[in-house]
């Protein structure tokens, strides 16, 4: 979770930043929505770069064990953020500052491409089955933990300083301060054993290859032997994740652009909803437990579908309390899919090929929701004037969501130790 939490710091940092200071800093020659949806393609870029990330990292991870590319992931996503903090503005070296820019961003999303299916397959792989959902919410739970640290760094820094100095440089800070996290992020994770599931797996294939036996690259198992599963991961994370970069991100440029209200007033309101998300992703894990992943996922891209007209009725009351609330549910619900959600996919697919399977379903899904959400979100707003065009579109998402966890069985009782054959028939008990 403590890795987790870097790496999600890091990456919403940038995310925030995106939609606050980099329009200005390193896009200044453009007007109005033109420089946000720039700065936000940029944001894009990075999960342009997670699919890849998620195809090499799961590849050697399924090879060479989880341990070692959770390591090498947090290494890379901090150098590119400690990066960023100290890359010079448009002013200072013209167009190259938004090309390294992009560059850096790439790293990040190739990183974290690599970071959820290792820490989550770690976590999942230990301990007893019947606290699977619980336990493997955990490093769920580091996303609103480094999104609430990002957020209350960004919100520091706007109300101890003048909106001038907070653009000037007053917004690096946070950036370089990464490089403290990444130390005691590393820290943890080299002390961190190896997945038992992983060790036994890899046993066996060297016995297998001892005997003669040939192996298989692992992604090339999964789309033979797993079709349907990478399909229903995709399908799970859609509502999930479309309505959680509009809920922490989105909302900045809704507020500030739309609402015309300072940056100060969007920033605790998230943090109050990040605070509220970190509590109840675990509770929702552990309910899993009890009732099942499919129940409690579909619970929440059902409520999500619903609550986005609610949250931007209650958005345009230009009231703070209302405005945290708004986000503070909203994250309770995606929460009911983000704590089952680790927990549910390494569930759908065999040990020898699960750090693949999962990076594979995880990552691509996130190219297409949430690395999009943004550039659509305030494309719609541009386009209509108003917020409820986005909450169609999170609708939208949740309706696919909710086809694709739907129709598929339930994994709470399935085994991790072993190889199982793809197709909803993977080992049991």
């Amino acid at each position: 979770m403590l890795g987790t939490t870097v790496e999600w710091y890091d990456y919403f940092l940038y995310g925030v930043a995106a939609a606050l200071v980099f329009p200005q800093v390193f896009f200044p020659n453009t007007e109005g929505a033109v420089g946000t949806l720039l700065s936000l393609g940029t944001f894009a870029v990075g999960f342009i770069a997670r699919p890849v990330g998620g195809l090499v990292f799961g590849h050697y991870g399924d090879k060479i064990g989880r341990k070692k590319l959770l390591v090498l992931s947090l290494l890379m996503m901090g150098i590119a953020t400690f990066a960023i903090g100290l890359l010079p503005g448009y002013a200072t070296i013209g167009a190259f500052a938004p090309i390294l820019l992009v560059v850096l961003r790439l790293i990040q999303g190739f990183a974290l491409g690599g970071e959820w299916g290792g820490a989550v397959l770690i976590v999942s792989e230990h301990g007893k089955p019947e606290h699977r959902g619980f336990w493997a919410s955990w490093p769920q739970a580091g996303a609103p933990a480094g999104q609430l640290i990002a957020q209350a760094m960004l919100a520091i820094m706007a109300l101890v300083q003048s909106e001038e100095a907070f653009m000037a440089w007053g917004w690096r800070i946070p950036f370089l301060l990464s490089a403290v996290l990444v130390l005691i992020g590393l820290y943890v994770r080299l002390a961190v054993e190896e997945s038992p599931v992983f060790r036994d797996a890899q046993a066996k294939a060297a016995e297998r290859t001892a005997a003669g036996g040939k192996e298989t690259m692992p992604i090339l198992d999964v789309f033979r032997q797993y079709p349907r599963e990478v399909l229903t991961a995709m399908g799970a994370r859609f509502a999930e994740n479309v309505s959680y970069y509009i809920f922490t991100i989105v909302i900045t440029t809704y507020v500030t652009t739309q609402l015309d209200l300072p940056s100060s007033f969007v920033l605790g309101a998230v943090l109050i909803g990040a605070a509220v998300h970190l509590v109840t992703i675990p509770m929702w894990g552990a309910v899993s437990d009890r009732v099942g992943r499919k129940p409690v996922y579909l619970f929440g891209a059902v409520g999500v579908g619903v609550w986005a007209f609610a949250f931007f009725f209650l958005l345009d009351t230009r009231s703070f309390a209302l405005t945290a609330i708004a986000v503070s549910v909203g994250l309770v619900l995606h929460g009911a899919m983000y704590g089952p959600q680790a927990a549910f996919l390494s569930e759908l697919f065999g040990t020898k090929v699960r750090y693949s399977g999962v990076s594979i379903g995880y990552q691509l899904a996130s190219v297409f929701a949430g690395g999009l959400a943004p550039l659509i979100a305030v494309a719609l707003l541009t386009a209509t004037g108003t917020g409820y065009s986005i909450a169609v579109y999170i609708a939208a998402s949740a309706v696919l969501t909710i086809i694709a966890v739907a129709g598929y069985g339930e994994t709470r009782t399935r085994r991790l130790d072993d190889v199982g054959e793809g197709s909803g028939v993977a080992p049991r008990g």
